[in-house]
C-alpha cells in the first residue's frame, strides 16, 4: 500500500530529507520511503521509482512531498514519526547552538554580517538564482544542489572569478573551509596541505589518509564534477589554486580529478606552476609522466596523492608508490585468500558507495580481469545490460543516479547496498566482494555495523546451502579518521569481526581483489550490453 502527504510551503535541504527517508524506511512494515521537494523533476523521479503513478498536481515546487509504501498498519506511525522529526519538541542541549531560520540570503546576512560563505541546497531549477543573489552580496558559494544547467554554472563561475569570489559546485558534496567540515566531510587536523577536487569521495580519501599520516589540511575546496569540462574551463579549480597560492597556511597543494580535456588541463596546470608551491596532481587515469615537471608531482592513485603530499609536508622528496598486484605482500595475501574459494567461485563483485572509488577501481581492474562490467563504464569496461543483475566480473557505483532516484544515497542509508550484497552472495560464482565504507558528517552513524549484519546473514544462507556453502572473500577499506563521529577504530573492528580483509586504502583493496581473481583460471567473457566509448 502506498500513501503520500504534501506539506505546503515547507522546505528542507536534500541531505536532511535523505536522512529522514532512511530512518522511515528502517521502520518495521515500511518497504520504501522518499521525502523530496515537490519540483517537477523530483516528482518525475518518484514516478520512475514506482512510488507514484503520476505527479501530484496539487504539489508545488516549494512543498515537501512524502511518499511511503508498506503495510497499512505501519503507515500512520511512519507519517507521525516524519511529522515529529520536522518539528522536534526538544530544545537545544547545553552547549549546542540553536539554529535560526531566515527567509532569504539578505535576511541571514543582516543577522550575520561577518559571514563570507553561503551553502545552497535547493532544487536545481532555483539554485542558480540563489547563488547569484549570494555572489552579488559578496559571498562565496558552496552549491550543494545538482541539476543546475551547465551554462548557468559557467556564468556563475565567470561572475565570481571577476569579483575574486569562489563558486564550489554545483553538486559539490564535500569541503573543509578553515577547519569547518561542510556536507559530506571528515574531521581532520589542520595543517599545511590544501586540497582542491572535482570529486567528493576522492577528496575525502586524500584528506583522511593525510590525517592518518600525521599531516593536516589547510583547506579542502570542492569544485563540482563538471568544473573541468570544456564548457566551464576549470574556473573554480583555477581560482582555488590562486587562493591557496596566497594562503599563508597552505604549503602544499593537491589537485584531485578525472583527467580534464587537454586545453582545460593546460590552463589549470599553468595556474599551478605560477604558485611556486609543490603541487601534487592526481588526475586519475592520466598516463605516467604527464605532470612530473617543475613544481608539479604526479600521483597515480588517491592514496599516492595523500602520501606524496604528506612527504612534501615533512620536507621529503615525494617517492611513495601504491602497491601493485605484483607486490610480494599482496601476492602472499592473495594466495591465502584464494585458497579459501571453492571450485566454481570465479567472479569479482564490487559494490561501491563512492563514485570516485568505483572509478579508480574500474581503471585498475580493467587491466587485470576479462570482460569487466559496470553501470558507470570507463575505458574497456562494458556497460551492464541490467544494472540490477551482475554478469561476470562486475563493479557498480550504487551512489549513481540510476540507484538513488527517489532513494537515499548509500552513504546515508546502506540498506540498498546490503540487499545487493545478499543477492551477490547468493550467486554460487561470486568469489570476492569488494566494498568501501565512508565515514564523516552526513554519513550513516554505523555503516560498518549495518554491513556486518548483512555479511552475517549472507554467511548464514551459505551455511544452509546443500553443498556445504562457500567462503566468499570480503575485501574492503574504511575512509575516515579518528575524529569522525562514527569512530574509525570501532568501524574497522566491526568489519574485521565480520570477516573482512581490511586494506589501508581503496587502491590497495582493489589491487588485492585483482590479485585474488587474477590467480584463477580466466573465465570466458560473458555477453554484455555494449562497450564503453569513453
Amino acid at each position: 500500500m502506498t500513501r503520500s502527504r504534501i506539506f505546503k510551503n515547507l522546505y528542507r535541504d536534500s541531505v536532511a530529507l535523505m536522512q529522514l527517508s532512511a530512518r522511515l524506511e528502517a521502520m518495521e512494515g515500511i518497504s520504501m520511503a522518499s521525502a523530496l521537494m515537490g519540483t517537477p523533476a523530483n516528482q518525475a523521479m518518484l514516478v520512475e521509482a514506482g512510488l507514484l503513478e503520476a505527479p501530484l498536481p496539487e504539489a508545488a515546487p516549494n512543498d515537501l512531498v512524502l511518499v511511503l509504501r508498506g503495510e497499512e498498519g505501519a503507515l500512520d506511525g511512519a507519517v507521525a514519526a516524519f511529522e515529529k522529526s520536522l518539528n522536534p519538541a526538544d530544545t537545544p542541549k547545553k552547549g549546542q547552538r540553536e539554529e535560526e531560520a531566515y527567509g532569504s540570503v539578505a535576511e541571514a546576512l543582516r543577522h550575520n554580517p561577518e559571514a563570507n560563505l553561503a551553502l545552497i541546497s535547493v532544487p536545481g531549477g532555483y539554485a542558480g538564482a540563489e547563488a547569484l543573489k549570494a555572489l552579488r552580496r559578496g559571498l562565496n558559494v558552496m552549491l550543494f544542489s545538482d541539476n543546475v544547467p551547465i551554462h548557468q554554472e559557467a556564468a556563475l563561475k565567470k561572475y565570481a572569478s571577476e569579483r575574486g569570489l569562489l563558486v564550489m559546485g554545483p553538486d559539490c558534496g564535500t569541503a573543509i573551509i578553515s577547519g569547518a567540515p561542510l556536507a559530506f566531510a571528515n574531521v581532520v587536523r589542520r595543517g599545511k596541505i590544501g586540497v582542491i577536487g572535482a570529486s567528493g569521495t576522492g577528496m575525502q580519501e586524500v584528506t583522511c589518509l593525510a590525517d592518518q599520516l600525521g599531516q593536516g589540511i589547510s583547506q579542502a575546496i570542492g569544485t563540482g564534477g563538471r568544473d573541468l569540462s570544456v564548457a566551464v574551463g576549470g574556473l573554480t579549480m583555477r581560482a582555488a589554486i590562486g587562493l591557496l597560492a596566497e594562503d599563508g597556511e597552505t604549503e602544499i597543494i593537491a589537485l584531485i580529478a578525472k583527467p580534464p580535456a587537454k586545453e582545460v588541463a593546460e590552463a589549470v596546470l599553468e595556474e599551478a606552476r605560477k604558485t611556486q608551491k609543490p603541487v601534487v596532481v592526481c588526475f586519475l587515469g592520466a598516463p605516467a609522466g604527464s605532470y612530473d615537471q617543475g613544481n608539479l608531482v604526479q600521483a597515480h592513485s588517491l592514496e599516492e596523492a595523500a602520501h606524496k603530499a604528506a612527504e612534501l609536508a615533512q620536507g621529503k622528496a615525494p617517492a611513495y608508490a601504491s602497491p601493485a598486484g605484483d607486490d610480494l605482500q599482496i601476492q602472499r595475501q592473495s594466495a591465502s585468500l584464494r585458497a579459501r574459494l571453492k571450485p566454481g567461485q570465479k567472479y569479482l563483485r564490487g559494490l561501491y558507495s563512492g563514485g570516485t572509488f568505483c572509478y579508480e577501481a574500474l581503471l585498475h581492474l580493467q587491466k587485470l580481469l576479462p570482460a569487466l562490467a559496470g553501470n558507470t563504464p570507463v575505458g574497456s569496461v562494458q556497460k551492464l545490460a541490467d544494472i540490477h543483475k551482475s554478469v561476470g566480473h562486475t563493479v557498480i557505483d550504487l551512489g549513481d543516479d540510476d540507484f538513488t532516484r527517489g532513494k537515499p544515497h548509500p552513504m546515508i542509508d546502506p540498506a540498498q547496498r546490503n540487499r545487493r550484497l545478499l543477492q551477490e552472495a547468493d550467486d554460487p560464482e561470486t568469489a570476492v566482494l569488494l566494498l568501501d565504507v565512508v565515514l564523516g558528517y552526513g554519513a550513516h552513524p554505523d555503516p560498518a555495523g549495518e554491513l556486518a549484519q548483512a555479511v552475517a546473514e549472507a554467511k548464514k544462507r551459505s551455511a544452509a546451502h546443500k553443498n556445504g556453502g562457500k567462503d566468499i572473500v570480503y575485501i574492503g577499506f574504511v575512509c575516515g579518521t579518528e575524529g569522525d563521529p562514527q569512530n574509525f577504530r570501532e568501524q574497522r573492528a566491526k568489519l574485521a569481526a565480520a570477516g573482512f580483509h581490511l586494506c589501508a586504502s581503496n587502491i590497495q583493496a582493489v589491487a588485492l581483489a585483482g590479485a585474488v581473481l587474477g590467480g584463477l583460471t580466466p573465465a570466458p567473457a560473458p555477453p554484455l550490453a555494449s562497450q564503453s566509448g569513453e
